[in-house]
Formats: structure tokens, sequence, C-alpha cells
């Protein structure tokens, strides 16, 4: 087994819980949501849910309109 160095890429607006483990070389996209103690070892499409070990897509965020104050 030999270690690499690679860069870890976290997007804009993305969430990431307590103790998660990113591994190297891996992108979480814009958006994503990572839960707490996953282990991320493959690249986390943009504006999903991932959770578990090894992390895995629960679902899609759906974003909604938010009310404007007027």
């Amino acid at each position: 087994f030999r270690p690499t160095k690679a860069p870890i890429t976290i997007g804009d607006q993305a969430w990431i819980g307590a103790d998660v483990f990113v591994g190297a070389g891996v992108t979480v996209g814009q958006g994503a949501v990572v839960g707490a103690r996953a282990s991320v070892l493959a690249d986390v499409p943009p504006w999903t849910i991932s959770a578990g070990n090894p992390a895995q897509v629960l679902q899609a965020r759906v974003l909604t309109d938010v009310p404007r104050h007027e």
C-alpha cells in the first residue's frame, strides 16, 4: 500500500459533518451534504446528500423557492 498525495476539493455551499474522513483526490460537489462520521472514498455529486461507511448517495437535494419579504 502506497499513500497518494492528491488535492481534496470541497465545493461552495457544501456541508461536511463532524468526524468525516475524505480520501485523497476526492471532490465533494457544490451544495453537497456529507453526514457525520462518513468515509468519503469517491466523488460526491453536487446537490446530493451522502452518508455511511463508505459514503453513498442517499438522495438529491431539492431546492425550493424561499418566500420574499417585501
